[in-house]
């Protein structure tokens, strides 16, 4: 064989050796991300009772892995903070998400009853003109003054969500001598209104926190944060509620249960 075809042939032997190298790092990637959804349910879900996961080796003989993914499906739960490797003790829990189920129209307090205390913290309060978006989710006139609140939420102390909300001048007055540090506005409403919430509109999506909203609920500034958006009605059908709720990502867990219809 000529030399030049011997050195075509060594590179293309080289080439090949690379791909295979690449395949089985994005396979080994593809597999470490499986294990880490599947970890973090139990973690999610108190799998692990105690607080630590079992050894690498164990999780290896369980879920039919190799232990490099092992490694790399828990540095994954590490960079979420679920997780961390302790020296002489291994993979413990260290954060908790809490459940909030998307099939219930029910406030944050009412939600997380069963997790502790829910307490608001009122940064802003008033009337405020509607910007036209608003005014036409609340079915009022642009420009019209609707009432504007913004509450940081706390769980057991841990800041847990950024509200926004505009509620219609003609109910949100009431609402100004209220207690809202301790109380649902859901609870207010139907108190105020002498109805019960009928229905909510709700969009659910990720955005990266802005510098003010980071500060305000103590998360690194572009963390990834969940955007809740919700309309909320009487029985009537009226709406009354428009709020942006910015939820930690690291400390809610979003859930629900859905029929299929067609």
């Amino acid at each position: 064989m000529p030399p030049t075809d011997r050195i075509r042939d060594h590179a293309g032997q080289g080439a090949t050796t690379v791909a295979a190298h690449r395949t089985r790092r994005r396979l080994r990637a593809d597999q470490a991300r499986q294990l880490a959804d599947l970890l973090r349910h139990q973690l999610l879900t108190d799998g692990f009772p105690d607080g630590t996961l079992p050894h690498e080796s164990a999780l290896a003989t369980d879920y039919r892995a190799s232990r490099n993914t092992v490694r790399q499906a828990l540095d994954l739960l590490r960079a979420e903070g679920l997780v961390e490797r302790l020296p002489g003790v291994g993979t413990v829990v260290v954060a908790q998400k809490y459940p909030h189920g998307l099939d219930h129209l029910m406030g944050l307090a009412e939600t997380l009853r069963e997790h502790g205390r829910v307490t608001n913290e009122v940064r802003t309060m008033g009337p405020a003109p509607a910007p036209t978006p608003v005014a036409e989710r609340l079915h009022v006139p642009p420009g019209t003054d609707v009432l504007y609140i913004e509450r940081l939420r706390r769980l057991n102390g841990l800041p847990l969500s950024l509200d926004l909300t505009y509620i219609p001048l003609d109910l949100g007055t009431a609402l100004l001598a209220a207690d809202l540090e301790n109380t649902d506005v859901f609870r207010l409403l139907e108190a105020i209104t002498g109805q019960r919430l009928g229905h909510a509109e709700i969009t659910l999506e990720a955005v990266n926190a802005d510098t003010h909203s980071a500060a305000v609920l103590e998360a690194p500034r572009g963390a990834a944060v969940l955007m809740l958006e919700r309309l909320t009605h009487l029985a009537d059908g009226r709406p009354v509620d428009l709020e942006f709720i910015r939820f930690r990502g690291d400390r809610i867990t979003m859930s629900g249960l859905l029929h299929r219809s067609l």
